[in-house]
């Protein structure tokens, strides 16, 4: 599309340049004023609206750090391709149509990977399955996030080894978050012997939980029998602890557990451990080619 004369190519002109250089100079500045204008506003106007919508949603302050990223370069886009029209050089889209779709395709066979994980990672933060701070646990992996990016997710092992996990490992597998509710429930099964009281080691069971300041009194501890044994009774606690953590969880069932098997050593309950009985006889046959001694 050719450029109409304007004041700023009159002036170049009068200031003796040639004609297409006058053209050509008008070209870029007015696609420089142009991208300078959209830029300004973009980030004056459209940033901000963007970071407190983010805000208003609750989103964490390092999770917010991409997504403005990813609105920066769309303000950027924008100006250019608002600029590039305004300076009379065409339509920007049509003008990189071709370029696009052919570096669409190689790059999308080259990054399906990254491609794969940058979406899992869009739907993180938009799901939000888990934040940063919650104990999670997937496949034979468990842990605390330290990290979420576009990419990939840093969780940091009990065992204090950092995982660096792609965001599609996770979308793609089930994901257990014991930490996003406020209470969490535990269980333990006290296995007993046959001919100890069930009511008695029942009661010891829910008077120790009950005396815990950690478990909570609502909803009420519980005990159920669960299972018989080759050599106990199970019977299964199940209490709720407030404000779930991992050090939390693994602290206060150490705790409710060591109370227990103090209450049952005072009161004589037994907990038996597998004892295995090996019955019949042994018959020792003499061997072949022995002869008596001579007389």
């Amino acid at each position: 599309m050719a450029l109409e004369a304007g004041p700023i190519r009159a002036t170049l002109e009068q200031a003796g340049l040639p004609e297409p250089v006058a053209t050509s100079a008008q070209g870029l500045i007015l696609f420089v004023l142009a991208f300078l204008a959209v830029w300004v506003v973009g980030r004056a106007v459209v940033l901000p609206l963007v970071s407190r919508a983010l805000d208003s949603r609750e989103v964490d302050r390092h999770a917010q750090v991409p997504l403005v990223k990813i609105t920066r370069f769309g303000v950027l886009f924008v100006a250019v391709a608002i600029a590039f029209g305004f300076a009379g050089f065409g339509n920007f889209l049509v003008s990189m149509a071709g370029i696009a779709a052919a570096g669409a395709l190689a790059i999308g066979l080259a990054m399906q990977n990254v491609i794969s994980n940058f979406v899992s990672g869009v739907f993180i933060y938009t799901d939000k399955p888990f934040k940063i701070g919650d104990w999670i646990e997937w496949d034979d992996h468990s842990g605390v996030v330290e990290d979420i990016s576009l990419r990939v997710t840093r969780v940091r092992t009990f065992d204090n080894e950092l995982l660096t996990v792609p965001n599609s490992a996770l979308t793609e597998s089930v994901v257990k978050n014991p930490t996003d509710a406020d209470r969490l429930r535990l269980k333990f099964v006290f296995g007993i012997g046959y001919g100890d009281d069930i009511q008695q080691a029942t009661d010891v069971i829910v008077e120790e939980a009950e005396r815990h300041p950690d478990i909570l009194d609502d909803p009420a501890p519980t005990v159920r029998l669960t299972e018989l044994g080759d050599s106990d009774v199970g019977l299964q606690s199940r209490f709720w602890i407030a404000d779930p953590g991992r050090a939390d969880f693994v602290r206060i069932r150490g705790e409710y557990v060591t109370a227990v098997k103090r209450r049952f050593d005072e009161e004589g309950i037994d907990i038996p451990y597998p004892v295995r009985t090996l019955e019949g006889g042994l018959e020792l046959a003499e061997p072949a080619g022995i002869t008596q001694p001579l007389e």
